[in-house]
């Protein structure tokens, strides 16, 4: 039976690669047709539509930028739902709101599909070396059944319960994540400003306790100036939003991630919205230079 694979962005490109060159047999699709030339190279089947995924594929995986984009390629709301979900496995791999995905899990099981959330954490040079890290959540029997699928994108999966508690433990993840690189840039901005040389910058932080996989990944960025995208600065903007909304409806106070909502929207606002993350670095050098926030 086929696995399939819609939605071949900056993250779903390289995790279908992998796991068509770990022998899946898989059969994609993308609104793009051109983001599908490397996965036909790599021994996978592409369709013409989405639907086409859904008649061949017993599995289908979900990496779609939000849920607009998951009901218009599932066609939630229409009498074509039912026939595209039931009786197969819809994975649900994006970021969303969590009340999204638990009504999303409630509409797919009424139709006679079955569902599990599976987001990963990690950009896109992790996604390239298959080293994500899956939060899985769904019924134990589902759960059991996408596990080994997980195994050519991820170092690591986690179970983490139910629906939709897989998507509140990425917003966990996403919070640190934003407040860490805003940090971060800011650090590299206020050394650069009191003439300190970034370079000595980064080798301090390598050396020292701060240091990660992200302060290494993100630092050569901030010396470069290269802000080529690995986790967009308008994808980290929804995600915080998200963050946000999930926050009030608990009665939660978030004020970092408040002030890096205000800096990325900020960001977006100045036309930096497909560069990397560390691009909230124009925003800090426009307050720098007096011009104030940007929306």
């Amino acid at each position: 039976m086929y696995v399939g694979f819609v939605g071949l962005g900056v993250m779903g490109q390289p995790m279908a690669l992998n796991l068509a060159r770990a022998g899946t047999p898989l059969v994609v699709w993308n609104r793009t047709p051109e983001r599908c030339a490397p996965l036909r190279a790599a021994g996978a089947e592409v369709t013409a539509s989405a639907a086409e995924v859904f008649e061949r594929a017993g599995t289908v995986l979900l990496m779609l930028a939000d849920e607009d984009a998951i009901d218009a390629v599932l066609e939630r709301g229409t009498p074509r739902f039912a026939e595209r979900v039931a009786g197969r496995t819809v994975v649900h791999m994006g970021t969303t709101s969590p009340e999204y995905s638990a009504a999303l899990e409630a509409d797919i099981r009424a139709a006679g599909g079955r569902y599990a959330e599976a987001p990963v954490s990690g950009s896109r040079v992790p996604a390239e070396q298959g080293q994500l890290v899956a939060l899985l959540a769904g019924e134990e029997e589902v759960v059991r059944e996408v596990r080994p699928l997980l195994g050519p994108l991820c170092r690591e999966v986690f179970d983490c319960g139910a629906v939709p508690d897989a998507l509140l433990m990425k917003l966990s993840v996403n919070l640190f994540l934003i407040t860490l690189v805003t940090g971060l840039t800011e650090a590299f901005h206020f050394a650069g400003r009191h003439g300190l040389d970034q370079r000595l910058l980064r080798d301090v932080l390598d050396a020292g306790p701060m240091a990660s996989a992200v302060s290494r990944g993100k630092a050569p960025k901030l010396l470069a100036r290269d802000f080529a995208v690995q986790a967009g600065a308008a994808d980290v903007l929804k995600n915080n939003r998200l963050i946000a909304e999930a926050a009030r409806k608990a009665g939660l106070a978030s004020p970092l991630l408040d002030v890096c909502h205000e800096l990325f929207a900020e960001t977006v606002a100045q036309g930096h919205g497909a560069e990397d993350m560390v691009a909230v670095l124009h925003a800090l050098e426009t307050r720098t230079a007096g011009a104030g926030p940007v929306y």
